[in-house]
């Protein structure tokens, strides 16, 4: 019974470790009309909220597109056990 609920204990810790949730949702959107560009920007974090290793900010996605009128924004979060957790903003526009 011991080593039964040592193997499956393993199995849980393992399963936990390398699952993870995704999430995207809205954050705003303006008059202008949807244009053909996407632009993102990415940052990760370390151990919750503690160490973010790049910028994720409206305004550096819409640079890395060269989008100057926005029209949506959104936020998509992947997170592992929230101790790596990536936010990726999403800009459209033109």
């Amino acid at each position: 019974m011991l080593k039964q609920l040592k193997t499956f204990l393993t199995l849980f810790a393992f399963a936990a470790l390398v699952s993870s949730c995704s999430l995207t949702l809205p954050v705003t959107a303006t008059a202008n009309a949807v244009g053909s560009k996407v632009g993102t920007a990415k940052a990760t974090g370390y151990l919750g909220i503690l160490f973010f290793d790049a910028d994720a900010s409206i305004q550096t996605a819409a640079k890395n597109a060269g989008i100057t009128k926005i029209s949506t924004v959104d936020i998509k979060t992947t997170s592992v056990l929230n101790l790596i957790v990536t936010y990726e903003t999403i800009v459209t526009g033109e």
